[in-house]
């Protein structure tokens, strides 16, 4: 796996009340095989400094190494997971949308279906190879999209709130899926959310950024054993730590929470 360096990178959008600032100044280091979290208010530009990272939006300054080398477009050393369930083909079984990258990348049937079906069997659905996305829920979509991204063996993941759609145990569930995962292929992941628990129960470390401009305001080492219990008393304190540096109020936050400290859906 590699490291994503990323230097003093800014973005600011042409709208029609003007110029918007999208991200300022954002340098960050990602050492390899590290899952990084990306938190803050919206409208601070955690989605488009991942877009960035991805390559689907050119930054105005700055540049993002991955690996030593620099970004300067989508590539297929990058697997990205969106939100939106339509992320999928509806055309394509769950065994058509893993293999899709392996089959642009020009590798034979046998092959690419046999890596498809490894893939599907890591995120627990190797029995719904045949399954198409209108007949499977939403968590089990997203298993389908994480398998996809890793299929053709990224360097690096890239997750844009993957799981905010999904109901509060389904989300859980997928939570604690994608930590074994990445333990099992140890991805350098780069994970946007607006769940602060999430964060802390996936993340090496937690990047804060703040709003207009889009600023990293503090990075947060999360030095707690895996699997992480969120109902642990270091849990909860690492939760408040972060929520401290957003800004946010304490009760209010926990008026939000679920039972099992994660903020329901």
């Amino acid at each position: 796996m590699v490291p994503i360096e990323i230097k003093d990178v800014s973005l600011v959008y042409d709208t029609p009340g003007g110029k918007v600032p999208g991200v300022k100044d954002v340098s960050i280091h990602v050492d390899a095989s590290e899952f990084v979290c990306i938190v803050g208010p919206s409208g601070c530009g955690k989605s488009t400094l991942l877009n960035i990272i991805a390559g689907f939006l050119t930054p105005a300054a700055g540049e993002i190494r991955i690996g030593g080398k620099p970004v300067t477009g989508h590539g297929m050393d990058r697997g990205v997971v969106f939100q939106d369930f339509a992320q999928l083909f509806p055309w394509r079984t769950a065994l058509g949308n893993v293999s899709f990258g392996l089959e642009m990348k020009g590798l034979p049937k046998d092959e690419r279906e046999k890596i498809a079906r490894e893939q599907l069997r890591l995120v627990k659905l190797e029995k719904f190879t045949s399954s198409y996305p209108h007949h499977l829920s939403g968590g089990m979509q997203q298993r389908v999209a994480i398998a996809r991204a890793l299929a053709y063996n990224p360097s690096v993941l890239l997750m844009d709130e993957p799981f905010a759609a999904l109901d509060a145990m389904t989300r859980d569930d997928m939570q604690r899926l994608l930590a074994d995962v990445w333990r099992e292929t140890r991805k350098t992941v780069i994970y946007v959310t607006h769940n602060v628990a999430e964060a802390v129960y996936l993340a090496d470390r937690v990047v804060v950024m703040s709003a207009h401009p889009g600023t990293v305001k503090k990075i947060v080492k999360i030095d707690l054993p895996r699997p992480r219990d969120p109902l642990s008393v270091e849990f909860v304190e690492c939760q408040k730590e972060l929520l401290g540096y957003l800004g946010h109020d304490i009760g209010a936050e926990a008026a939000a929470t679920g039972a099992n400290g994660k903020a329901k859906s």
